[in-house]
């Protein structure tokens, strides 16, 4: 029976390896929505991402509308905050940060991540703002979609951003 990729002892091996170091540094800047923040924080779980809020979010921490999505794995979760986004910077510097946005030119299929990759996501209602992200930025990342669609859920987004990650890390 073929258990897929993680399902390999080697690929477990793998990631119980890297259990100690974030395999990438997942970035909300100023969530709204708690149920969103939640759910991202148990696919950082599942990956070994480390989870970064940059304030203000629209939530406290400690909602229990994000704990309920984080379910009992909020507990495992790597978390860290930033109170602006220089904070933010400065604590991640020198890593590589990758700005995921509809309008980017690039697609998330032309990246090339290595581990420990920052991966930033704005907000859901209005995304990233101009004084971090310029449209033609050369690492700024889109997720191709249909026409019809004008964004993706941003729990959905970081999942797939996240897993293109791993796919491309994994075994580096």
């Amino acid at each position: 029976m073929d258990q897929g990729p993680l399902g390999s002892k080697v690929a477990r091996s793998q990631l119980e390896s890297i259990a100690n170091l974030p395999a990438a540094h997942v970035v909300l800047y100023q969530p709204e929505i708690a149920q969103n923040t939640g759910n991202i924080g148990r696919t950082c779980v599942a990956v070994g991402a480390k989870l970064w809020i940059v304030r203000p979010a629209a939530f406290r921490l400690d909602d229990k509308r994000l704990r309920r999505a984080g379910l009992d794995y909020w507990q495992h979760l790597m978390l860290a905050d930033a109170v602006n986004w220089a904070d933010l910077v400065r604590q991640l510097a020198p890593r590589r940060f990758f700005y995921f946005s509809r309008f980017a030119t690039r697609t998330i299929w032309d990246a090339s991540f290595e581990k420990e990759d920052v991966l930033v996501f704005g907000s859901e209602s209005s995304g990233l703002p101009r004084s971090i992200l310029t449209q033609d930025q050369p690492n700024a990342l889109r997720i191709p979609m249909a026409d019809k669609v004008r964004s993706l859920n941003l729990a959905t987004s970081v999942g797939v951003a996240l897993y293109e990650h791993q796919r491309q890390t994994l075994g580096k």
